[in-house]
C-alpha cells in the first residue's frame, strides 16, 4: 500500500490527492492544510465581501451543496485531511515530514510526497504596513475580517494598493458596500502585466465612470496609523484617508519548506520537469509554488492561477500513481469582471512580443458582441497581435459588456494549436444573430491582420496620440450627424462621410499624411482603400477607430 502525503489544501494539493484516491483505492493518502478551510475558492474572496457569496463556507461547497471540509473528504474520498496543521520539515532520507499541530509535533512518513503550498502575499515595505486594518484578501481570514470591520466599525474609505486584477475585483466589492474606493498602482496603467497600454485603459475609464479613484505612476510611501490602526495612506506629500488598505501588488511562492528540504530551485519556484517532478524523483510539486513554461517564449513564467493549480492536480495524481502525464505549460490566460464589464486576455501582449523578437502585427476590432439588430447587443474590442514573419497568432486582449470569453477561448486554443491568421480567419465558427455577427470579431482581427500584412496600413492609439498636433490630416468619414454629436478634437480633423469620399478627392491633399477614421473600423477601412486606389501613398487607419479613442464603452 502506497503512502501519499500532500503538503497544501488548496486547488492543486487536494486535486492531486482526489485524482490518485481515483487511480488507487488502496493507497494511503494525507494532505495537510495550515488553514481551517481546505479547497476554499479563494477567487471567490472579493465576491464574499460584495454579498454575492453569503458565507465563507459557500466557497467550498460541491454542486450538490456538500462542504469538502475534513469529514466530507474522508466519507466520500477516504482522504486525511488535517487542518490548522503546519508541516515543518521534510526529511527526504527517511521520507517523512515533521508537522505541528494543536502544539504537538508528529512524523508522516510517504512513499510520494507532493509540495503544493502556493504562494503567499507580497507585503509593503514602507511604514505602517503591518497595522490593523492593512490586508492582502489572500486567505478566508481576511475576508472574514474586512466583512466583519464593515459591519460592526463601518468604513467609510479604503485604498487599494495595486491595479491588477485582484486589486480591481476588490475595488468594486469595496465599492458595492458603499465605501470610497482609491487605487493606487505604481505603473502608468493599470493591468501593466497583462494588458497593453490602450486595452487598460478602457478598464481605468469604466472604473472611474463605476467612482472609483485611479492613481497610476504613483508610489506609497508610508501607511499612516492612530495608535495602531490605519487612518491614511500617504503618497508624495498628499495623504489619502483610509479606514482600510488592501495591498494586492501581487504574490510569491511559498518555497521554504523545499528550499530547507534542498529542492531545486527556479528563479521564482520550486524546479519541476514535464512530469511536475522536483528534482527528488519521490516528491512532485505544482500549483503557485512552480513556474510554467510559456508556449511562446519557452521561458518559465510565474503564472499562479487556479486553473493552472487544477491541471497540476490531476497530472500529479495521475504520475504518483503509476501514470505518465505530461505538462506542456502555458498561455496566461485570464479573464475578470469589473462592475458590469469583462477584460481578459491571452498569449502575449503587444509589448511582451516585441521584447521577446517577434514583430507584432496587431488587429483592434471594436462592435457589437452580436448582430447589430439583435435586441440586447453590447459593444466589446478585441485586440489580436500575431507575428509578421510567421503569420501565427501569438496574443489576444478584450473588453466590454458583451460576451469576450468564447473569443478569449478561441484565440486561445488557436495559439497552442500554431494557428496563422489565415487559419483563424477560416474557422467555422457557430453563427446566428443571437450570438454573434456573420463575420465575429475573431474573424475579423485576423483579415483586419492579413490586410496589413498585404500592405494596408495603420497607426495605434498610442502612436496616434502623440502625432495628433503634428501636421497630418485627419479624415473622419462619419456622417455629419455621427461627427458633430462626438468628434476628436484637433484642427486637423476634416468630415468627409464616406458616400461624399470620390467626389470630394480635391479636399484631401496627396503630400501630407492622412489618417482615417470612422464609428468602428469599417469605413474608415473602406475609405483607406479608396484612397489607395486613387494613388495616396501615406494613409493609414486608426487601429480600433474612435470606438477605442473615445471609449463608448
Amino acid at each position: 500500500m502506497s503512502e501519499i502525503v500532500v503538503i497544501g489544501g488548496g486547488a492543486c494539493g487536494l486535486k492531486s490527492a482526489s485524482r490518485a484516491r481515483r487511480r488507487d483505492e488502496d493507497a494511503d493518502i494525507t494532505v495537510i492544510e495550515r488553514g481551517e478551510y481546505p479547497s476554499l475558492g479563494r477567487c471567490g474572496l472579493p465576491y464574499y465581501i460584495e454579498g454575492f457569496v453569503h458565507e465563507i463556507t459557500n466557497l467550498q461547497e460541491t454542486l450538490s451543496g456538500e462542504i469538502r471540509n475534513e469529514e466530507y473528504f474522508w466519507k466520500v474520498k477516504r482522504i486525511k485531511v488535517l487542518t490548522k496543521t503546519t508541516a515543518e520539515e521534510i526529511d527526504r532520507n527517511r521520507k517523512t515530514v515533521k508537522i505541528s499541530r494543536n502544539g504537538k509535533e508528529d512524523e508522516i512518513n510517504y512513499d510520494y510526497l507532493v509540495i503544493a503550498t502556493g504562494a503567499k502575499p507580497l507585503r509593503l515595505n514602507v511604514k505602517g504596513s503591518t497595522a490593523e486594518g492593512v490586508f492582502s484578501l489572500s486567505s478566508a481570514e481576511d475576508a472574514l475580517k474586512i466583512t466583519e470591520m464593515w459591519m460592526e466599525d463601518g468604513i467609510q474609505n479604503a485604498v487599494i494598493v495595486g491595479g491588477g486584477l485582484i486589486g480591481l475585483e476588490t475595488a468594486e466589492a469595496l465599492e458595492r458596500l458603499d465605501i470610497n474606493v482609491t487605487v493606487v498602482e505604481l505603473k502608468n496603467q493599470l493591468l501593466w502585466n497583462s494588458f497593453d497600454f490602450e486595452m487598460a485603459e478602457l478598464v481605468r475609464k469604466c472604473v472611474i465612470r463605476e467612482g472609483i479613484k485611479v492613481i497610476t505612476s504613483t508610489a506609497v510611501k508610508e501607511i499612516v496609523t492612530r495608535d495602531g490602526a490605519v487612518k491614511g495612506v500617504r503618497i508624495g506629500e498628499k495623504e489619502l484617508p483610509a479606514d482600510i488598505v488592501i495591498v494586492s501588488i501581487g504574490v510569491e511562492p511559498r518555497l521554504e519548506l523545499a528550499e530547507k528540504a534542498g529542492l531545486e530551485l527556479t528563479e521564482r519556484g520550486i524546479k519541476v520537469n514535464e512530469f511536475l517532478q522536483t528534482s527528488d524523483p519521490n516528491i512532485f510539486a505544482g500549483g503557485d509554488c512552480v513556474e510554467n513554461v510559456n508556449l511562446l517564449t519557452g521561458k518559465l513564467v510565474y503564472t499562479p492561477l487556479g486553473s493552472t493549480a487544477n491541471k497540476h492536480g490531476r497530472i500529479i495524481g495521475d504520475n504518483i500513481t503509476g501514470g505518465e502525464s505530461r505538462w506542456k505549460g502555458v498561455l496566461c490566460t485570464s479573464i475578470f469582471r469589473v462592475f458590469n464589464a469583462d477584460a481578459g486576455r491571452t498569449g502575449l501582449t503587444e509589448t511582451q512580443a516585441r521584447s521577446e523578437g517577434f514583430d507584432p502585427v496587431i488587429a483592434i476590432s471594436p462592435g457589437p458582441d452580436r448582430a447589430h439588430y439583435y435586441p440586447g447587443f453590447q459593444p466589446i474590442r478585441l485586440k489580436m497581435i500575431a507575428d509578421r514573419k510567421t503569420r501565427r497568432v501569438i496574443g489576444a486582449q478584450a473588453f466590454g459588456l458583451g460576451v469576450i470569453d468564447k473569443r478569449i477561448d478561441i484565440i486561445a486554443t488557436a495559439i497552442q494549436m500554431s494557428a496563422t491568421v489565415d487559419d483563424v480567419a477560416n474557422l467555422d465558427l457557430a453563427y446566428a444573430p443571437p450570438f454573434s455577427s456573420a463575420m465575429d470579431h475573431v474573424i475579423h482581427c485576423a483579415n483586419i491582420i492579413r490586410n496589413k500584412l498585404d500592405g494596408v496600413k495603420s497607426i495605434t492609439p498610442l502612436d496616434f496620440k502623440t502625432r495628433i498636433k503634428d501636421d497630418i490630416l485627419i479624415l473622419d468619414v462619419r456622417s455629419e450627424k455621427e461627427f458633430q454629436a462626438r468628434k476628436i478634437d484637433s484642427k486637423n480633423v476634416i468630415n468627409i462621410p464616406i458616400k461624399e469620399l470620390r467626389e470630394s478627392l480635391d479636399r484631401i491633399p496627396k503630400d501630407k499624411e492622412v489618417i482615417v477614421s470612422c464609428a468602428i473600423g469599417t469605413r474608415a477601412y473602406e475609405a483607406v482603400r479608396i484612397l489607395m486606389n486613387r494613388g495616396y501613398e501615406n494613409v493609414r487607419f486608426l487601429d480600433g477607430a474612435l470606438a477605442t479613442w473615445l471609449d463608448e464603452v
